[in-house]
């Protein structure tokens, strides 16, 4: 087997994080607006990124952060751009994002891929600014295990599109069939990665519903992950 890339989606993969992704920044956001309703507030805001996701998942167009922003503001008629934009200003990102973390197996994990030969990238649906993700990553010591990393913000399209994948590939300098693809996701992750010639590993997980059996192997851990190589027979890029 000719691999010499393993590519791995971002939350619910290498980090954990609660299921609605912005709620620290939003309720902090909403306090800002008025301490009074921030409750409601809050609401409201978890609403508008519920939507948005919800759209992204027909359209598979790509959302970007300032689109939430400019929405929540329309409806609440309140410039909730300035109130997030000053909060994550004022107070490092560690304060509203308390609840993400990256698994405690990934540092391992991409330290064997480096040790095997095999480039390294990522892969995120996400609205978040590359700033924000970058953060989390050098937070605990990932991003130089990261060759390539790519966030759908700020991309056209999200996956299961094939365009993010196979733009991942191409930054990485191989074909997509000389790359593995690890996500908990049945439809954006496994399909996506099978439908342009990727092998897929899927990480079966509460956080991840779906029918993911037809992926090229199933783990319930990342620490799996080399288990899986070692039964392709990749112990280096060949």
């Amino acid at each position: 087997m000719t691999l010499r890339a393993v590519c791995f989606d971002w939350g619910g993969t290498l980090a954990r994080h609660v299921e609605v992704e912005l709620i620290d920044l939003w309720r902090a956001a909403a306090t800002v607006l008025d301490p009074d309703d921030d409750g409601r507030l809050t609401e409201v805001l978890v609403d508008v990124e519920r939507r948005s996701w919800g759209r992204t998942q027909t359209t598979m167009r790509s959302a970007r952060l300032m689109d939430l922003l400019r929405e929540a503001s329309e409806e609440l008629g309140l410039d909730v751009a300035e109130a997030v934009l000053s909060t994550a200003h004022d107070a490092h990102l560690d304060a509203w994002t308390p609840t993400i973390r990256h698994v405690p197996e990934a540092r391992a994990v991409l330290e064997d891929l480096h040790d095997r030969g095999l480039a390294v990238g990522l892969l995120s649906n996400t609205h978040w600014p590359r700033s924000f993700h970058e953060h989390f990553l050098e937070r605990d010591g990932l991003a130089d295990l990261i060759d390539q990393r790519i966030y759908t913000c700020e991309l056209d399209w999200i996956k299961p599109h094939p365009e993010p994948f196979r733009l991942l590939a191409q930054r990485l300098g191989v074909d997509p069939g000389e790359c593995a693809y690890v996500g908990d996701r049945p439809i954006d992750d496994i399909q996506g990665a099978q439908g342009v010639g990727m092998l897929a590993v899927w990480v079966a997980n509460d956080h991840a519903p779906g029918d993911g059996r037809a992926a090229d192997a199933i783990i319930e851990d990342l620490a799996e992950l080399p288990a899986v190589l070692d039964g392709w027979g990749v112990s280096g890029a060949l």
